[in-house]
């Protein structure tokens, strides 16, 4: 058997090139669909993102047509590498539709539903209400300005960044540093700039109960704040909700070169 598969490889000299290129862009884009918004969805079967990551595998490896010497240094560390290279990719995507997240858990807890938690199936971990109808709502929004052909344009050009048996990841080249500390910073300023209509009319709510509890001590001020936040911050919310998807649409579309 070996030496029929050693002769096939005489015959036919790319078939050595196109497996192994196969497998390098299969663990790449492992390591994309692990963090890359949309794809990173555990509500998607494992075998409709497998599948996708198989019918994916072959459309790239005939577009970058690998060379015949494509095996050169170590198999497993090549492997490794690009599984990495992709998830860097999906963690920069991710960074984006963080700062909708964090926006929506400000205005949770603003509005005093921090008691309220769901189970993200994503993460497997506890997420405010409002936190995740944020994060669904930011999901649309960037799947409808077309996030997925961003993804897959960034995964595309990081062959150009990254050779497939490169075996040294060029981080200047790969990530801008400056860019990333954008993305990192943009999480705080664009969730307080989603969050700050409610943030602002809950302050002035506490305040204009704080001068009723002063003028009139009677009045149990402590149990008319938990029911008034929600009610304030849910009229709110939906009075800027058409000023919300502008806002955070003008925010992804700043970004729509990940890399």
């Amino acid at each position: 058997m070996d030496q029929i598969i050693s002769e096939l490889m005489k015959m036919f000299p790319m078939m050595n090139a196109y497996l192994a290129a196969g497998i390098f862009i299969f663990a790449r884009l492992l390591g994309f669909f692990r963090l890359a918004p949309v794809f990173n969805r555990k509500e998607i079967p494992g075998m409709v993102k497998i599948s996708l990551v198989l019918l994916l595998t072959i459309v790239l490896t005939s577009i970058t047509k690998p060379d015949v010497n494509i095996i050169k240094d170590s198999f497993v560390l090549s492997i490794f590498l690009n599984m990495v290279v992709g998830a860097m990719i999906g963690y920069i995507a991710q960074l984006i539709l963080l700062a909708v997240d964090a926006g929506g858990d400000m205005v949770n807890m603003q509005m005093g539903l921090s008691s309220a938690m769901v189970l993200d199936p994503t993460t497997s971990s506890q997420v405010s209400i409002v936190g995740k109808c944020f994060q669904l709502l930011g999901l649309i929004i960037f799947i409808q300005l077309g996030g997925i052909y961003w993804l897959i344009t960034a995964l595309t050009r990081s062959f150009e960044i990254f050779p497939l048996d490169a075996t040294i990841i060029p981080l200047h080249q790969l990530v801008n540093m400056d860019y990333l500390v954008q993305l990192s910073s943009n999480v705080l300023f664009m969730g307080l700039q989603i969050a700050s209509p409610i943030l602002l009319a809950t302050l002035a709510q506490d305040i204009i109960l704080g001068v009723i509890s002063k003028t009139a001590p009677q009045v149990n001020v402590f149990q008319l704040s938990f029911l008034f936040k929600p009610v304030l911050g849910a009229a709110i919310m939906v009075w800027i909700l058409p000023m919300l998807v502008n806002i955070v649409s003008d925010y992804f579309l700043s970004f729509s070169h990940i890399i």
